[in-house]
This record gives C-alpha cells, sequence and structure tokens, in this order.
C-alpha cells in the first residue's frame, strides 16, 4: 500500500486553493474591467467575494490592483479635465443666454417703468388741475 504523505497533500491543497483565488481575482477584475467599474481593493474583494486582507497577503495580486488602480486615477483625470473644459463651455454659453434674457427683461421693465411715471404724472396733473 503506497504511503500517504500529509505534508504533500497539504501542500497541494494549499497550491489549489491559492491557484483557486487568483481565478476569482482575475475575473473580478475582468468583470470589474468590462463595466468600466472601479477597480480598487475593495470593489476587487468584493467581487470575487473574499477579503481585503486576503489581496494585501498576495504580493502578486496586490502589484496588480495597485497598478489597475494607478492606471484607472491617470485616465479619470484625463477625462475629467475634458470633460471639465466641455462642462465649462456649456456653463458660458448658458450664461451667456441668462444674461440676454435678463438684460431684454430689464430693458422691458424701465420701459413699464417709465410709461408707468408718464401716466402718474398725467393723472396728478389732472388732479391738481380740477381742484
Amino acid at each position: 500500500m503506497a504511503q500517504f504523505n500529509r505534508e504533500e497533500q497539504l501542500r497541494k491543497l494549499h497550491e489549489e486553493r491559492k491557484r483557486k483565488t487568483k481565478d476569482k481575482v482575475e475575473e473580478a477584475i475582468k468583470r470589474l474591467n468590462k463595466s468600466s467599474a472601479a477597480i480598487n481593493f475593495n470593489s476587487v474583494a468584493k467581487e470575487a467575494d473574499i477579503s481585503k486582507a486576503t489581496l494585501y497577503n498576495h504580493p502578486d495580486l496586490k502589484e496588480r490592483i495597485n497598478f489597475l488602480r494607478n492606471q484607472q486615477e491617470k485616465v479619470f483625470v484625463a477625462n475629467r479635465v475634458k470633460r471639465d473644459e466641455n462642462n465649462q463651455n456649456a456653463i458660458i454659453t448658458s450664461l451667456k443666454r441668462r444674461i440676454e434674457k435678463l438684460e431684454k427683461k430689464n430693458k422691458e421693465l424701465e420701459m413699464e417703468n417709465e410709461r408707468l411715471r408718464k401716466k402718474e404724472n398725467e393723472k396728478l396733473t389732472d388732479y391738481f388741475m380740477n381742484i
């Protein structure tokens, strides 16, 4: 009968669990990338259904997540700058239209005010003429 080597069996089991964990993390990262979600330790741990400590304890996984997180931040900042410029131009255009509308309304109110002053002057003149 072949001798059972407990150490060898435990080592194989441990290696298999490490491989499965790495596979789960890789799949989680793929899903997060596909959905354009943020890649960080929290999101990967949640998506892979493992603890954050597991990610931190595997140097290769930790390095990969840090790399992807930093890469995403650079893209996010670049997109943010473009979006901010476009947004700023849209806001400027909107504010210019609003200023034009308000100036027009102001002019109308000034004309209305002038018309009412004239009308009031006429009524006061009539009132004092009839006294």
